[in-house]
C-alpha cells in the first residue's frame, strides 16, 4: 500500500461490493466512528442517504477537516447538485482526485441533507402552517408537500411547493411552523411527526473529493 493510502478508508454501506480501484484499502462496514479519527479522506460507497450520514458523523464530531469521496452506483441527486462523478470513475476519482469546499445544508438537528430534504404531512391530507425562504413567504395555509435541496452556489439551498406553477425560492435558510409535519431526508422518514424544523446552510462546507 503506498504511504498515501494509509490515510485513506472506504465506508461500504448495504450490499455493495469494493468497487475494483479502491481494493486494497482499509474498509469499515459497521462502525464509522472508528473510521472518522485516522484517516484524512473517507470514500463512501452507498447511497445519498448513507452519505448524508457520513456527513452527519463528522459535523457532530467537528471534523469537517476530513475529505469525503463519494462513490454511487449511478448517478444521483447528490451527485447532480454538487458536479460529482459516479461509477467507476468516481471509484478512480476517489483516490487521486482534488477536494474542494462546498455546500452543506444541515437541519436543527445537526442531519445533514446532500441531495433532497422534504416536509410531508403526517396523516397524509395537507400541510397545515407557514414556511419561508429567509424573508420571503414559501406558503401560508395549507400545502400538499415542501421540497428543499441544497445548492452548490451561496445562498446554500433552494426550496418551493411542488404543484406546477410554484418556483424554487432561494435562501440561506428555510423554516416551517405548522401543526405536524413528517421531516424526510434523502428519502429517509423521521421517526416522528415535529411541529417545526429549519434546514440552513451551515458557516463550513464539507471537503467533496471529485
Amino acid at each position: 500500500m503506498r504511504q498515501e493510502d494509509r490515510a485513506l478508508a472506504v465506508l461500504l454501506f448495504g450490499d455493495r461490493r469494493v468497487p475494483p480501484p479502491l481494493i486494497g484499502l482499509p474498509i469499515h462496514t459497521a462502525d464509522l466512528d472508528a473510521a472518522v479519527g485516522p484517516y484524512r479522506r473517507l470514500v463512501v460507497v452507498g447511497a445519498d442517504a448513507d452519505l448524508a450520514g457520513v456527513l452527519t458523523r463528522l459535523l457532530r464530531a467537528g471534523r469537517l477537516d476530513v475529505e469525503v469521496a463519494y462513490v454511487p452506483r449511478r448517478r444521483t441527486r447528490a451527485t447532480r447538485i454538487y458536479r460529482l462523478p459516479a461509477g467507476r470513475r468516481a471509484a478512480r476519482r476517489a483516490r487521486r482526485g482534488t477536494a474542494r469546499r462546498v455546500t452543506l445544508v444541515r437541519d436543527e438537528t445537526g442531519s445533514v441533507v446532500v441531495g433532497r430534504a422534504g416536509w410531508v404531512p403526517p396523516d397524509g391530507a395537507c400541510l397545515r402552517g407557514e414556511a419561508v425562504v429567509d424573508d420571503a413567504v414559501l406558503f401560508d395555509g395549507a400545502a400538499r408537500a415542501v421540497h428543499i435541496e441544497p445548492t452548490l452556489a451561496v445562498p446554500g439551498l433552494r426550496a418551493r411547493v411542488p404543484t406546477g406553477w410554484r418556483r424554487w425560492v432561494a435562501g440561506r435558510a428555510v423554516q416551517l411552523g405548522s401543526t405536524g409535519v413528517t421531516v424526510v431526508r434523502d428519502g429517509v422518514p423521521a421517526p416522528r411527526p415535529a411541529r417545526r424544523s429549519t434546514f440552513y446552510r451551515n458557516v463550513d462546507g464539507w471537503l467533496a473529493v471529485g
